[in-house]
């Protein structure tokens, strides 16, 4: 039996408000009930039509019943079913049945698979290396696993990697195709298979952290469930991979960046500036395993730290730094160096310019900023002309400062931070 809704009685749910809290939890647990499905159907594609039926399923039922007490589970429940009864209706039932190695009872979701002693009972991990599996391009990897697990939509997605909806929706339809033709299996891989796919894998969980931490669309400023989905991926894979420093790097930088989750949003949830967090709010534990993290990524690095060793010790001296003013901003200048020279970029360049802004005042920072005026990337990028505008406010430059402001706000999909972006416009007279 599906459990039952009880949030409210029969017929007291009001439409509009179950309608968001379906919209809400569906966008929070799509995630997990298609890494639930997928593990039984061992298809993305389908896992995902049938993650989308259960959300209908809710959206027939909860109006009129009510949200359940744990409406992840009565998706995933629902989905489980479905996947269920798909195989059974396949020709290829016995083959199928042969396959997974028990009986569907008639009337119950099938039993979980017996864990791997040698691997990690995670479906949300086997759903990232499966959906970075090398038969797919870098770039199908990360949009497909954005939607998998992020449970981003297209546009988000498109955002987030600097490309245009329309590619970045042809990359996700193909990238499932090519999995299903090449019956590519749900599973963590193991040795040589494991390090060919793991770049792709810390680039996606970093992706995903960066939605979750600042939202690229939509209401809300933070995104919390995708920065612990992203932090919990990063140390199940430290303790998968305990001898390299590229995961410990990644998880370090996640613990860091998460220790500010509280202070970055104001009361009504408007974004609050680093120089204006209450560092006070700032979660030490977290900035605790992030110093332990780095540790462990420094002393198993051999020879020049990678990308994301490189970012977790400049958002260590965001961290451990107890007033704004504290902040070493000459090291996190050399830090954005090594990293441009490691791992180039547009937004790389960008954020050294911030830094050498600090360390070295606005006036040499202009001159890179400038020099990125004509990289395609970034020409609707709205944090170029964002930080274009702090750097001419700083130099007097007002005027030209609140058109960079304004041309940033029409820019940004976010609407916190096009509301912040406005504010910061009108401030400049």
């Amino acid at each position: 039996m599906q459990p039952q809704p009880t949030a409210a009685p029969h017929g007291s749910a009001r439409p509009d408000r179950a309608a968001d809290a379906i919209e809400t939890v569906f966008r929070l647990e799509s995630p997990r009930v298609i890494a639930a499905v997928a593990r039984l159907v061992r298809d993305v594609g389908v896992a995902e039509e049938i993650a989308q039926d259960a959300l209908v399923a809710a959206l027939e039922q909860w109006p009129r019943e009510g949200v359940p007490d744990n409406p992840g589970a009565w998706l995933t429940t629902t989905a489980r079913r479905r996947a269920v009864d798909l195989i059974r209706r396949r020709e290829t039932y016995a083959r199928k049945l042969a396959e997974i190695g028990r009986d569907l009872p008639a009337a119950a979701p099938p039993p979980e698979e017996p864990a791997d002693p040698d691997g990690i009972d995670d479906d949300l991990l086997r759903l990232v290396f499966t959906a970075c599996h090398p038969v797919l391009s870098a770039e199908a990897r990360i949009a497909l696993t954005l939607r998998l697990l992020g449970g981003l939509t297209t546009s988000e997605i498109a955002r987030a990697v600097l490309a245009p909806e329309p590619t970045v929706a042809q990359r996700i339809v193909r990238a499932k195709r090519t999995l299903a033709r090449k019956n590519v299996a749900f599973e963590v891989p193991y040795g040589p298979d494991r390090e060919a796919r793991l770049g792709s894998v810390l680039e996606v969980i970093y992706l995903i952290f960066n939605e979750g931490y600042a939202a690229t669309a939509g209401d809300d400023w933070l995104r919390p469930g995708l920065c612990e989905d992203a932090l919990r991926l990063a140390r199940v894979l430290s303790a998968l991979m305990p001898k390299e420093p590229e995961v410990h790097g990644l998880t370090a930088l996640l613990e860091f960046q998460a220790s500010r989750t509280a202070a970055r949003t104001g009361p009504d949830g408007e974004p609050v500036l680093l120089k204006d967090q209450n560092r006070g709010r700032w979660n030490r534990m977290l900035v605790a395993r992030g110093i332990t993290a780095l540790d462990r990524a420094t002393a198993h690095a051999a020879g020049a730290p990678g990308p994301y060793v490189i970012q977790a010790a400049i958002a260590a001296c965001h961290a451990t730094a107890y007033r704004y003013e504290e902040t070493d901003w000459p090291r996190i200048a050399t830090l954005y160096g090594m990293l441009a020279a490691r791992a180039p970029s547009p937004v790389v360049e960008l954020n050294r310019a911030v830094a050498v802004s600090m360390a070295e005042g606005p006036a040499p920072a202009l001159a890179l900023v400038d020099a990125l005026a004509a990289e395609p990337a970034l020409r609707e990028y709205h944090l170029l002309p964002s930080v274009r505008g702090d750097l001419l406010l700083r130099l007097g430059r007002r005027a030209e400062a609140r058109a960079e402001f304004e041309r940033a706000a029409s820019l940004a999909r976010n609407e916190r931070e096009r509301e912040l972006l406005v504010r910061r416009a009108e401030e400049c007279g």
